[in-house]
């Protein structure tokens, strides 16, 4: 009995030379819309659909394929005389392949121009269904979604002249994959459009960008997933410039580290971050001047740390850094000077580049944390500060480079895990307390790091201080300002922002 395949795909990369491989193998090709013009042209013969159906195509095309002679060849059950017979009464023929992709909803969404009409127009119906019950009926019937598969199709079938079950079983879990990402994608553009923030079902949908050598741990495997939508400024989109491969922990970092400078808009500044915190943070009017002010942060810490600077990386700055042992360098942009430099002798020095100008955007989305069994979301802190909101509680009010420490500081407090404590003074991190069990430790921290260099210094916590202890290790420490939350605040707003002055 002669095989028959179904080929109807929008993306018609090796499409041709595929069905030329089928017909030399012997097999009818039935073919719809474009995909059989481009077959036709190429001297490949080919049935038209409405040939199968006995209807033309109408409604734009909208219906074609949605018959019973298409799905009744797809669906019907060889191993069952009843479903063979029902085919023959009613002169449905057999299909064995199906070859489609689907209409470029996703391209069409990510045009910067896109009606709501042109989205709803690429929401393909035929092609899914046409997936899902050749997908369904996988014991007898072979369904290619991806031309990354199309070798393995004909290496199979000119061997054996059918595929294997395990083959189709793959492929068919390939196709519930891939029709479901594609529905996911069509249920956040209507979500999005409806202004539905509290979905009943959270539909999500990432596309495999890194398989990676082990996780948090080596004993732990890891992959990295993008955003079928990709966000541009994103590490997942960083353009790599020079080093190995990303590791599980380096993307956390360098992640967490572009987050920090976000809030550094209005100046040039660098972060450098170690495990998650801030270990140094600089801004100045160049950014040469951030760089030294965030390296005179915590010489010690930033080694092996990850650096990120919000300005085009100069010769100068680059000179710098190539002293340092880095994991990680980001910015936006870097002269040919400052990369011939940086990647001078150091192959593993991963340097990426982001759009910068990006960062507004990427403010917007959500934040997802997995737990066992279930899945956190909330949005991103991006709340801006309003210096005037705040509240000084002392007799004493700040001058206007106590101000701007304290702004600086609060800026940067956002960042440390709590309990956090972190001292600064205008223009630099001096001395940075993570992640204690209790507030005194942080404190006590932070001061050791920041001492000798506390005249003019600030201390901003990122929680209340609950008892008098805390003050009293800043006082004796000779910091005139300190900046908490009040008590009853659970968020890290400047509107609740208390100030203490000495």
């Amino acid at each position: 009995m002669t095989k028959r395949a179904l080929i109807s795909v929008s993306d018609k990369a090796g499409i041709v030379e595929f069905a030329q491989e089928l017909k030399k193998l012997g097999w009818e090709i039935i073919s719809t819309g474009g995909t059989k013009v481009t077959l036709d042209n190429a001297g490949v013969n080919t049935i038209a659909i409405d040939d199968v159906t006995g209807f033309p195509e109408m409604m734009d095309g909208r219906v074609k394929t949605l018959h019973p002679n298409i799905h009744g060849g797809l669906l019907a059950r060889r191993d069952l005389d009843s479903h063979l017979e029902a085919a023959k009464d009613n002169q449905i023929e057999l299909i064995d392949l199906v070859v489609v992709n689907l209409y470029p909803f996703k391209e069409t969404i990510l045009k910067p121009d896109v009606t709501y009409a042109d989205a709803v127009e690429n929401i393909d119906i035929g092609g899914p269904s046409m997936l899902r019950s050749a997908a369904k009926n996988h014991a007898s019937v072979t369904v290619v979604v991806d031309p990354a598969d199309y070798a393995v199709i004909l290496d199979e079938l000119s061997a054996n002249r059918e595929t294997t079950y395990e083959t189709r079983q793959r492929l068919a879990a390939k196709v519930f994959r891939h029709t479901a990402a594609y529905d996911a994608l069509i249920a956040e553009y209507f979500t999005v459009q409806v202004g539905e923030s509290k979905p009943e079902k959270l539909t999500l949908t990432y596309d495999l960008k890194q398989a990676m050598r082990y996780g948090e741990n080596p004993q732990q495997d890891a992959d990295f997933y993008q955003k079928a939508l990709p966000t541009d400024y994103s590490i997942a989109s960083a353009k790599q410039l020079n080093g190995k491969e990303l590791s599980f922990n380096n993307i956390r970092d360098a992640d967490a580290a572009i987050r920090i400078i976000r809030d550094f808009k209005d100046r040039p500044a660098v972060v450098a971050l170690k495990h998650m915190n801030p270990c140094g943070i600089g801004q100045a009017d160049d950014i040469e001047t951030a760089w030294d002010y965030a390296y005179e942060s915590d010489p010690v810490s930033i080694f092996g740390g990850i650096v990120v600077l919000n300005r085009e990386v100069d010769a100068a700055t680059a000179e710098k850094m190539h002293g340092v042992f880095l994991e990680i360098i980001i910015a936006p942009s870097y002269t040919d000077e400052a990369l011939a430099i940086l990647t001078n002798k150091k192959k593993n020095l991963r340097i990426l580049a982001l759009p910068f100008d990006a960062q507004e955007a990427s403010e917007v989305e959500a934040e997802y944390t997995g737990v066992v069994g279930g899945l956190l979301v909330q949005n991103q802190d991006v709340v801006k500060e309003s210096p005037a909101d705040w509240q000084v509680v002392t007799k004493r009010q700040p001058t206007e480079t106590e101000a701007t420490a304290l702004e600086f500081a609060w800026k940067a407090i956002k960042y440390v895990k709590s309990n956090g404590i972190i001292v600064t003074n205008d223009h630099m991190t001096l001395g940075v307390g993570p992640g204690q069990t209790n507030r005194v430790a942080s404190v006590r921290i932070a001061i050791e790091q920041a001492k000798d260099r506390l005249d003019g210094a600030v201390l901003a916590s990122d929680a209340f201080f609950p008892f008098a202890d805390n003050v009293e290790e800043i006082a004796k420490a000779g910091i005139k300002l300190s900046s908490s939350l009040e008590a009853q605040s659970v968020t890290k707003s400047l509107s609740k922002l208390r100030i203490n002055t000495a």
